[in-house]
């Protein structure tokens, strides 16, 4: 049997390997908060809002031959009723301006039939703000 926990590994996975996408295991209907102050903190209200607003424009800040993935995850948890699954990771990759960046994320993802309805991101919001400084590709 398949768990939350085996989906998350593998989306993460395919993600570090430049595979897929973490937002492959995103449901349509998901809600996301970001918390915290960054210029992207708040709640989003669905996968699509989520990408649009806050993904997408975050990786556009990157070279393509150098694209933000995790590096190191360094936890990984899942609770006792197998709905949520809690993964704590350091990412890097290197901006347009040529810059490295790196910052480590702590994810609350909450599923259900295999794909995330509510998710929540802690990280490093100043050294987020500062690669908004970055103006993104196209």
């Amino acid at each position: 049997m398949t768990t939350n926990r085996d989906i998350v590994t593998r989306a993460f996975a395919d993600w570090s390997a430049g595979t897929g996408a973490i937002s492959d295991i995103f449901a349509p209907e998901m809600r996301w908060e970001v918390v915290g102050e960054s210029v992207v903190a708040g709640t989003y209200h669905s996968a699509d809002e989520f990408i649009t607003k806050a993904l997408g424009p975050f990786n556009a800040r990157f070279r393509p031959d150098s694209p933000y993935r995790p590096v190191n995850r360094r936890a990984i948890y899942e609770d006792a009723e197998a709905n949520t699954v809690v993964t704590l990771f350091d990412g890097r990759g290197i901006t347009l301006a040529g810059t490295p960046y790196e910052n480590t994320y702590a994810w609350f993802l909450t599923l259900r039939d295999g794909r995330v309805v509510d998710g929540k991101a802690l990280f490093d919001s100043r050294a987020f703000d500062d690669l908004w400084k970055i103006q993104p590709a196209g």
